[in-house]
């Protein structure tokens, strides 16, 4: 039975793409929903049996490669780490196709974009249920190619295009780190099997590579490649510039991503390599310190941005450095926590503003809305929920996770997690500020848009309205309900799939902060958003002559304009490669080089041969 949560979306989107034609529009949808649907009730029956009776198992389908001594078999691993995955790709894939229905349903394609969303959902649940490092990147690239169909669905639009090949093109660099990592663990381990590997590392944590004349330990060595290559899928600094511009995709591609899907993948992989990680104190600094960085550059990046989805897209990066930096910190629990939570609130903040765009026929820019909390009601309330959530309002879902991440970097001691915890509190204070934000401009305002785009605005329809109820409920009481069971000290839930090292081991001094400290990320968060709805609401006149300053205005486009990194990669990197592409790799070695000495120089000297040896002599022969 657990097996059908792999089959269900892989035949949902083969059905579709055979007898797509014969079953038409309708029958797609149906299909597809029937399947994911079915696939949620197995995945139930799968999270209670695993994470509340303790029932984990490992599934062997056969073997897969056989040579000399690799043995790669087809296995399947079903532990509370991948239930907990299970939950939320089924559930938040199955509520995205629900919406999808209706959100969808002008357009021609709609059976292709059914397909492919189903496709999505079955390279993620490869990737989270399998049982060695070969079957997880056989779902990791699955997930992007899924990713790039996706994004770039409305092919004849020049920036679905570009940006669809951005994700892919950067998340090679993410890739090339795991391939590294992968080469390196079989080199150590000879082996590829996660119960295997993670058994061995004890005895190879003192053992050195001689890497380009340096000594370097291997464990510290393949951790440094598993982490860049979850640094590119789940977008942190440096390769974080895909994640803004997937936008591009429809509305329900970027729930599918930013909540349950590709970008989680990066987390995962450390969660799951955890054995492996604290085999490295060196790595953990680093990736608490990427996280940290990440966290607050995003959540800064977001702060003024004028497009609806990219300020939420923004957030999820932020969210996903909380993530990292929890792993970074050894908390991978509380990490853990953190990813299902926000899956929930940001598939409902992403949802609820394609409520609005399909409102207001595909405006995104906030600077032409305003004023809909009379027109858009249901819509308000989904986002607001969202919103709190994400600020880590207290006893909403996000606070749970949120804060009690914070609390465990306060409780460390050390520099990394000190630094850590003070941008992790200066990010929450700028999350609040953009959520109202973007509420205020939205919402609250007075209407700037098109007459008759608010005169037809209506608010959604009911299959759209019911996913955004579903998972307005499961941001407010998620954590609430299910809080003592993935964190703290009496949970027992995650048994041998997450490990830590005695000494990082800090649950006992956070509990034991000053109530101060504890209630410190909470006052950021609320004076985050009173600042921002004063501002919007109240002193908006005063902001607009503040921002005319110009060293305010300065500061305002460096936000607006995400640091320049785009910029800097162009300047540096893009155009440069372009360049080489054209003059060097293109006219000077292939249309030069290879065309000179291969086909074209043999066609010349043929005809010059023909010409001088036979064409002559046959014309001085025709003139005697």
């Amino acid at each position: 039975m657990y097996i059908l949560t792999l089959l269900l979306p892989l035949i949902s989107f083969i059905f579709i793409c055979i007898f797509g034609r014969i079953i038409g529009t309708k029958g797609s949808i149906f299909f597809s929903i029937f399947n994911l649907g079915f696939s949620v009730f197995i995945t139930l029956f799968v999270f209670y049996e695993v994470n509340f009776c303790g029932s984990s198992c490992n599934i062997l389908i056969g073997n897969w490669i056989n040579f000399d001594y690799l043995d790669l078999n087809w296995e399947f691993k079903f532990d509370a780490l991948t239930a907990s995955m299970l939950l939320i790709i089924n559930l938040v894939s199955f509520l995205v196709h629900v919406y999808a229905s209706s959100y969808m349903e002008e357009d021609p394609h709609h059976s292709r974009f059914m397909a492919y969303l189903s496709l999505f959902t079955f390279f993620m649940v490869m990737l989270v249920t399998s049982g060695n490092y070969i079957q997880l990147f056989f779902g990791w690239e699955g997930v992007g190619l899924a990713s790039y169909l996706l994004i770039n669905f409305w092919y004849s639009r020049l920036q679905a295009n570009k940006s669809g090949l951005k994700a892919i093109i950067v998340n090679r660099f993410g890739d090339f780190g795991l391939i590294l990592a992968i080469a390196s663990i079989f080199e150590v381990f000879h082996s590829f099997d996660y119960d295997v590997i993670f058994s061995l590392v004890p005895f190879y944590l003192e053992e050195n590579y001689n890497f380009l004349f340096f000594e370097v330990n291997k464990i510290t060595f393949i951790c440094f490649f598993l982490a860049i290559g979850a640094i590119g899928k789940s977008a942190q600094i440096g390769l974080h510039i895909w994640l803004p511009d997937a936008m591009e995709g429809p509305t329900p591609v970027s729930a599918l991503i930013h909540a349950a899907t590709m970008v989680t993948a990066g987390v995962f992989l450390l969660l799951r390599s955890s054995p492996l990680l604290e085999g490295s104190p060196a790595i953990l600094f680093f990736i608490t310190i990427v996280g940290a960085i990440t966290a607050f550059f995003a959540a800064s990046a977001g702060l003024l941005q004028n497009d609806l989805k990219k300020v939420i897209a923004y957030s999820t990066c932020s969210q996903l450095g909380y993530m990292v930096f929890a792993c970074g910190i050894s908390n991978y629990s509380a990490g853990m926590f953190h990813l299902v939570n926000h899956a929930f609130f940001k598939a409902l903040l992403f949802l609820s503003a394609g409520s609005v765009i399909h409102a207001l026929h595909d405006e995104q820019d906030m600077r032409k809305m305003g004023g809909l909390l009379k027109i858009l009601p249901f819509t308000y309330v989904m986002i607001l929920i969202g919103s709190l959530s994400l600020m880590g309002f207290p006893f909403l879902t996000g606070f749970y996770s949120k804060d009690v991440i914070l609390e465990l970097a306060a409780s460390k001691f050390l520099l990394n997690s000190d630094f850590a915890y003070w941008l992790g509190l200066i990010s929450a204070f700028l999350t609040a500020f953009y959520s109202f934000r973007l509420i205020s401009l939205t919402f609250l305002k007075k209407y700037n848009g098109f007459k008759k785009h608010v005169e037809a605005a209506h608010d959604a329809p009911l299959r759209m309205l019911i996913p955004l109820l579903v998972l307005s409920f499961f941001s407010i009481f998620f954590g609430f309900f299910f809080k003592d069971l993935f964190v703290g000290l009496g949970s027992r839930l995650w048994g041998n799939s997450l490990y830590f090292n005695a000494v990082n081991f800090n649950f006992i001094d956070a509990e034991f902060l000053p109530t101060s400290i504890k209630l410190l990320p909470v006052f950021f968060s609320m004076f985050g958003a009173f600042l921002s709805f004063f501002l919007y609401n109240l002193f908006f006149a005063v902001l607009c002559i503040i921002q005319e300053k110009s060293i305010i205005k300065n500061f305002y486009i460096f936000f607006n304009k995400k640091w320049f990194f785009d910029q800097v990669y162009y300047s540096f990197l893009t155009k440069k490669v372009l360049v080489f592409g054209y003059e060097i790799s293109f006219k000077l070695i292939d249309r030069g080089f290879i065309e000179l000495f291969g086909p074209l120089g043999i066609v010349r000297i043929l005809t010059t041969i023909d010409y001088f040896f036979f064409s002559k002599g046959f014309n001085a022969i025709k003139k005697k």
